[in-house]
């Protein structure tokens, strides 16, 4: 109750995003650190989205928040279960031209919600990347991603508690 009003007299939202396709093993990485969070006591002022693999979704849960948090599985690339923690600005990036909405991922997101919405878009964005070792049909994490996406919730969980108390 307290973290609720401080949050509305100081206008503060932190919307955390996971993204990824659960059905494509750990490309799921991001939606399992959402549930994982859903299940913690956060600040009131957090908002907890599992928007899938929708790009678009990102520009419009993020609008409005002073603070926004990505997490996502990255392609394997030799080290599964490494965490990546980058600043948004140098992972927003234009879409392709010509691209549709397929194509458009949350990195076009940042990049074009900065845009759209100038100042009511988040200015603190921080993505965190959680290395895959698959990304083959399947329902389940491998056990190292899995590992990851505890380690994540933590960091994240710290995150989102320094965030509300500043």
């Amino acid at each position: 109750m307290v973290l609720q009003v401080m949050a509305d007299l100081i206008g503060q939202q932190i919307v955390v995003l996971g993204c990824g396709n659960p059905n494509r093993s750990d490309d799921g990485a991001g939606p399992a650190v959402i549930e994982l969070l859903r299940n913690r006591q956060l600040p009131a002022s957090v908002r907890l989205f599992d928007v899938g693999t929708d790009g678009m979704a990102v520009i419009y849960k993020a609008r409005g928040a002073t603070h926004l948090l990505i997490v996502d599985a990255r392609v394997p690339m030799g080290t599964p279960g490494s965490v990546y923690e980058v600043p948004g600005e140098v992972l927003a990036a234009p879409s392709a031209r010509g691209a549709g909405l397929h194509e458009f991922r949350w990195d076009n997101a940042i990049y074009a919600g900065q845009r759209i919405y100038g100042d009511a878009f988040p200015a603190h964005v921080t993505v965190f990347l959680i290395e895959a070792e698959t990304l083959a049909l399947g329902l389940s994490l491998s056990p190292t991603v899995s590992t990851a996406v505890e380690l994540v919730a933590n960091k994240v969980t710290t995150l989102l508690r320094h965030w509300a108390s500043t």
